[in-house]
């Protein structure tokens, strides 16, 4: 039987077909263009961008960082030009540790050479130079030079490093710098200047170098590098140039710091000597002290064990975070503070027996049988602690706090460096925030007395004391102290004060003030420092001072030679001259040393010879002897130990009355 077809149903069914599959195609080719068009209209400066940078990198250019220089021009931190042996990864066509052990055969790699290089190729593109070795001598620039053929990817850069050409001299001044560690990778990532530190390899780790790293690193610049597919570098394209970081020019005369420092030889302590007019730090000193250069490339385990377990403590720095009792330092500014509250005249004076009896405990004074009738002059010329404990008792502590707190005592100066030390400057107040057990909250009418003498719960740092000796003989215009005196921009070397005005002044009366300086002048001339100062071709004004550094029974009379010498008075001094005009103030004390005209007093003389007459000294003074000490002056029982918020390092404050001189 044979079947009839529908031709005309076929080819209409054939049409529909068609016209489906051209529509599916139609719309396929649709959609192809449409994503065509999101990506060359769209999307074009996105993707443009990405394979431009598959292409194109940008390596960094680290910028030079700025110099450092006394007020004279000296150099104190300065770069340097050496020659480095580095490698360029994306070069290597062979195994990475073939090719380092075959350069060891040239030079001289060792374990941490490698070590360093790992650590750098992980934080790094494979297209950078990467160090391997470092500070290469002409000898090994001239062995590798004969067979840089055999090692592609492999070249000598020179390089600057950071120096310090005077080694040890102001090191806790200066500061050092060193390379980056994880830890401020990860802060300088998270931080603003992100960008700027990519490619930094070193930064400031302490002192000035530290505090100033943002103006002293400069502005990173970048070259633009051509990359092959397999990361290779091919060209520069373009750079854009560093900006230089800018230059610090200090406050502080090198030439006086280098005499101070020497005349402390091997013992331990700190001066600071300041100009009042403009609180520049003439010097700044902490003893012993340490060479930074050790610290730039990594010090080595045996150089830091040594520093690190030395009982001197040559890593602390003193004049800043170390806090010491004041002693009779203090007794000028309790004097001034009588006279400002009215509680005292010049000529009010009170007979010394040799002890001041309060309720059942007698406070003795360092003279045996007492001075007599002492006013106001003879109790700061003659160190009369009996003076002192009748008018604190008169004063009370916190109208003593009162006074001496726009002076500096217990506060934070704003010294350009980090971690400065407040100390304290006691109070009641002080005392229930400083203590948690209510029974040792309460101020007791007593412990005003230690006060009086500079010892008690005092605890200041000697850049504390120099500062209120500053502002003291700049009749209460009070300057900010600081290190650096101008900022030089790297580029155009314009210059720029960084405290161009006073911080505020302190109301005093000016009879009141000559008073005080009066009686300091007569320290040097009839006093406790006359043997010091005989003979100065200035007139100057000073004070002495010994203050315990460990508390002793009072039962017990005070004799250095039994006391082992970490145990015994400290030294201090201070003073400012020229008497009518002073030019420099300054604060020193050397730990463990004894009677303050002893030790300390004749190195305040050689600073304050050299910086007004340029004169040096021939040597040292010797180090004091046991026999140098004064008697003690007796005091109450010894009181709980004040808290501290310093490092377990620094030395200890006392809470125990000192010693007058």
């Amino acid at each position: 039987m044979t079947e009839i077809k529908d031709t005309e149903r076929e080819l209409q069914l054939f049409r529909l077909r068609l016209s489906v599959a051209g529509l599916v195609v139609f719309v396929c080719f649709g959609l192809l263009m449409l994503r065509f068009l999101w990506l060359q209209a769209v999307r074009h400066s996105e993707y443009a961008e990405r394979a431009e940078s598959n292409r194109i990198s940008v390596v960094p250019a680290v910028p030079n960082r700025g110099l450092i220089v006394d007020r004279n021009g000296v150099v104190l931190a300065r770069n340097y030009s050496a020659y480095t042996l580095e490698i360029t990864p994306a070069k290597i066509d062979r195994q990475l540790d073939t090719v380092i052990d075959e350069l060891a055969q040239l030079v001289d790699i060792q374990p941490k050479d490698r070590k360093r290089f790992r650590r750098l190729m992980e934080e790094s593109k494979t297209f950078e130079s990467l160090p391997i070795r470092t500070r290469l001598t002409d000898e090994e620039v001239a062995r590798f030079a004969a067979q840089r053929y055999r090692f592609p990817g492999v070249d000598i850069q020179a390089r600057l490093f950071r120096q310090y050409p005077l080694g040890q001299t102001a090191s806790h001044m200066i500061g050092y710098i060193g390379r980056v560690n994880k830890k401020e990778a990860e802060r300088l990532e998270g931080s603003d200047d992100a960008a700027n530190y990519r490619g930094t390899e070193y930064i400031g780790k302490e002192g000035i170098e530290k505090s100033y790293e943002k103006h002293l690193h400069g502005m990173t610049g970048y070259d633009e590098i051509e990359v092959s597919a397999g990361g290779r570098a091919n060209r520069t394209l373009s750079r854009t140039a560093p900006t230089p970081g800018n230059n610090l020019i200090l406050s502080v005369d090198i030439e006086l710091q280098k005499i101070v420092e020497k005349a402390f030889g091997d013992r331990r302590g700190a001066l600071v000597a300041i100009e009042p007019e403009t609180g520049d730090i003439l010097a700044y000193v902490s003893m012993p002290t340490y060479d930074p250069n050790l610290f730039v490339e990594g010090i080595d385990a045996k150089s830091w064990e040594e520093l690190n377990t030395s009982l001197d403590k040559p890593l602390l720095n003193r004049a800043l975070i170390g806090s010491y009792p004041p002693g009779s330092t203090f007794k000028p500014f309790m004097a001034l503070a009588s006279l400002e509250l009215g509680k005292r005249t010049p000529e009010f004076a009170i007979f010394d027996p040799g002890y001041f009896m309060f309720g059942n405990n007698r406070f003795r004074d360092d003279k045996e049988g007492g001075h007599g009738r002492v006013d106001m002059y003879k109790s700061i010329v003659q160190s009369c602690n009996t003076y002192y404990y009748v008018l604190a008792n008169d004063l009370g502590i916190d109208a003593i706090h009162d006074f001496m707190k726009p002076f500096g005592f217990g506060q934070l100066t704003g010294i350009d460096l980090e971690n400065e030390r407040r100390g304290v400057l006691p109070s009641q107040e002080w005392k229930r925030n400083a203590y948690k057990r209510p029974e040792l909250q309460k101020w007791y009418a007593g412990e005003t007395i230690s006060v009086g003498i500079g010892q008690g719960y005092n605890s200041f740092t000697p850049l504390q004391l120099a500062h209120a000796v500053a502002n003291l003989s700049n009749n209460g215009v009070v300057m900010k102290p600081h290190l650096v005196k101008m900022i030089e921009n790297g580029t155009t070397k314009a210059r720029k004060l960084t405290v161009p005005k006073e911080s505020y002044r302190i109301p005093l009366k000016p009879e009141n003030i000559e008073v005080i300086k009066q009686a300091m002048i007569g320290v040097t001339k009839e006093g406790t420092s006359a043997r010091s100062f005989a003979n100065a071709p200035y007139s100057s004004g000073g004070k002495t001072g010994t203050a315990q550094a460990a508390a002793m029974s009072k039962s017990v009379k005070y004799d250095a030679s039994k006391i082992a010498e970490r145990l015994r008075d400290h030294s201090l001094y201070i003073a400012f001259a020229p008497a009518d005009k002073p030019k420099i103030a300054l604060a020193v004390i050397v730990e463990n040393a004894g009677f303050g005209a002893a030790a300390a007093a004749p190195i305040a003389r050689m600073a304050i010879d050299y910086y007004l007459t340029g004169k040096r000294p021939d040597e040292p003074p010797p180090k004091p002897k046991a026999k140098d000490a004064t008697p003690v002056a007796e005091a109450q029982a010894p009181k709980p130990p004040v808290p501290t918020q310093s490092p377990s390092s620094a030395p200890a404050a006392t809470t125990s009355p000192g010693r007058a001189n």
